[in-house]
């Protein structure tokens, strides 16, 4: 069976997908003993079936996300009270100055490397900016950055998994050492931003530990960097491929956030999530046994001919658009509005400022 997490399938899993949703839609892979759900339905019920489908995965204790209810309950109202609609519709105006300032950099030369350049260090200074991590702080939060983002390699239980996970554990360590300090700062001298919101966030007279303050401070690292890196490249990507689409969109700049749904769907910046069913569970003929581990492939579930026309098609104006890019149920992704607003405000600078895209060669 080819391997679904080389290199060359990350970059391109679509025909692997609409060939595997067709003959198996559930497939068993023994390598590392887990389960994968490849058609729209199953992986919507995997995201929305919280009795059946757990969120107690191979993960960090104290990252929240993988967490069922109660525990998840209580841990997404503390934060939600913290990352509000209102915190991030007050970055616009910083996010504008830093895609400003990254494009600056590198228009005069006539070429860049999209995602060193640009689609990488937005969201990450972004977050940083939203944290209130010290600008002195930003190479060494960088490299945090690095060794979370690794952990993705892990599933596959070789030796690059193992020095993911020594590194994970390093860096952990060292942010246990720093992030108290940052958190005494922000207790003694509260400023407007996330990390002082997140220490005076109170639900009911509980507030986070420090231990679930990192937690979600290394959540935040993954998902409020990388997604939206993935997204910004993606974008630029589907727009290259589809040059028709991108007359479209230039001579209709009201199609922009329609479009970014489209790549939401088209290219998922995350392929899939995984669950843990607490039963055994019957699907597509086959049983899935309690306690496996399942993973809910997003990305073939957005290309499903079962909700959508044409799926192969990239349309910027598709309607309806049912993807599932952020989760859905009670697991959706809390920075999904951030990770739109930044995505709108670059593809309006890189398709405004830069003119003329194109690719400057076939190597990925």
């Amino acid at each position: 069976m080819q391997n679904l997490f080389s290199d060359d399938m990350r970059r391109n899993p679509y025909p692997a997908y609409d060939y595997l949703r067709h003959v198996s839609p559930v497939l068993h892979v023994p390598t590392f003993d887990a389960w994968l759900l490849f058609d729209y339905d199953s992986v919507e019920r995997a995201l929305t079936d919280h009795d059946t489908f757990r969120n107690k995965v191979p993960a960090p204790e104290n990252w929240f996300l993988f967490s069922d209810p109660p525990r998840h309950t209580r841990f997404r109202a503390l934060i939600a009270s913290a990352f509000t609609p209102r915190s991030i519709a007050g970055l616009e105006v910083r996010i504008r100055a830093l895609s400003r300032e990254l494009l600056d950099n590198v228009i005069e030369s006539g070429e860049m490397d999209l995602a060193t350049d640009y689609a990488v260090p937005l969201p990450m200074r972004v977050i940083a900016d939203l944290l209130g991590v010290p600008s002195e702080d930003l190479p060494r939060y960088k490299r945090w950055s690095d060794e979370i983002l690794k952990l993705s390699y892990t599933l596959l239980r070789d030796d690059g998994a193992d020095t993911a996970q020594r590194a994970f554990r390093a860096a952990t360590e060292e942010m246990r050492s720093v992030l108290p300090e940052w958190l005494e700062q922000r207790r003694r001298l509260p400023k407007d931003d996330l990390l002082s919101r997140l220490v005076a966030a109170e639900v009911d007279g509980e507030r986070l530990t420090d231990e679930e303050i990192l937690g979600f401070f290394q959540l935040l690292l993954v998902g409020g960097q990388e997604t939206t890196a993935n997204l910004i490249n993606n974008t630029i990507l589907c727009l290259l491929e589809n040059p028709d689409q991108s007359v479209r969109l230039r001579n209709d700049p009201g199609e922009l956030l329609s479009a970014i749904e489209e790549v939401l769907r088209y290219r998922s910046p995350l392929q899939w999530v995984m669950r843990t069913p607490s039963v055994d569970v019957e699907l597509h003929g086959q049983v899935i046994p309690a306690g496996k581990l399942v993973l809910a492939v997003i990305g073939s579930a957005n290309h499903d001919s079962s909700r959508f026309h044409q799926p192969g098609a990239f349309d910027i104006s598709r309607q309806p658009n049912p993807h599932l890019a952020f989760g859905r149920g009670i697991h959706f992704c809390m920075g999904a509005p951030l990770t739109r607003l930044e995505a709108r405000i670059a593809v309006t600078d890189l398709l405004g400022r830069l003119g003329d895209i194109s690719l400057m060669g076939d190597e990925p």
